[in-house]
């Protein structure tokens, strides 16, 4: 077991409930990663749905608060389980306050139009990017192996609100939509090339798109993945970011959209 599976892991204790535990190494300002919060309630949705033959196909997350370090629960629902699409929903507790919520879509594959008119931005390979974490980053980000290659330096209010690089836990962990779900809002944010100070943006909503079915045929734990952050507009205290994942070969696998709150 990785330290991602122990600290996002959940446990059983009654039909539809899972207790998790939320670790303080995954802390940014104000509490925990979003990304990690999420992956914790994608795992308890999977599990609940417990079905291989339909991997995730998305998930949408509303915080509503910051949960402490320490135990959680988590309460699971299947709403309704068609012939080939599981829609779910959870809600995480922490001592009578409900943290957040999610909904959640499981389906087989369907047989239907194929296309894709996505272009994988052209970037050196991994090998040949150095990885580099941002001074004063905060604890969540040692948790990853970060090698920018999109956009400028951050905090330097000197070009579009664009980010990205290669990516993957610094210990090698196999990418499934628990770790992607996690991959997809631990980038530090587009707005930061927008802006000299350092602002605070927390998660309001956070919804993923798994376009492919993960984990890859042949992929390895030790695989990069480029990410790609846009947030081409920041209005009224809130930004919303547009994200891509890709794999090395070049298919997009995930698609994710945030709405944040803007704190100077």
């Amino acid at each position: 077991m990785t330290t991602f599976d122990a600290d996002t892991g959940v446990e059983r204790v009654g039909a539809d409930r899972f207790r998790a535990n939320i670790d303080p190494k995954w802390w940014v300002i104000r509490g925990p990663n979003g990304g990690y919060v999420a992956a914790i309630l994608q795992r308890a949705m999977t599990e609940t749905v417990g079905d291989r033959a339909r991997p995730a196909r998305s998930l949408t997350v509303h915080f509503l608060t910051p949960p402490d370090a320490g135990p959680v629960d988590i309460e699971t629902r299947v709403e309704r389980e068609g012939r080939s699409l599981t829609s779910t929903s959870a809600r995480l507790v922490q001592g009578g306050r409900l943290i957040a919520t999610a909904v959640g879509a499981f389906s087989a594959g369907r047989k239907a139009v194929e296309y894709s008119e996505a272009v994988m931005p052209d970037v050196p390979p991994p090998e040949d990017v150095p990885s580099r974490l941002i001074e004063g980053a905060p604890p969540h980000a040692a948790m990853f192996d970060w090698k920018p290659a999109i956009g400028p330096a951050d905090f330097t209010a000197g070009g579009r609100a664009i980010t990205g690089g290669w990516f993957r836990l610094r210990e090698p962990q196999l990418a499934d939509p628990v770790v992607l779900t996690s991959y997809a809002d631990n980038w530090y944010p587009a707005l930061f090339f927008r802006t000299r100070e350092p602002v605070g943006v927390p998660t309001v909503d956070f919804t993923v798109h798994f376009r492919a079915g993960l984990p890859l045929p042949g992929a390895r734990p030790e695989d990069y993945y480029l990410l790609v952050f846009r947030a081409p507009l920041s209005h009224d205290g809130f930004v919303v970011e547009d994200g891509e994942i890709w794999s090395q070969d070049g298919q997009l696998v995930t698609q994710a959209r945030q709405m944040a709150v803007v704190l100077a």
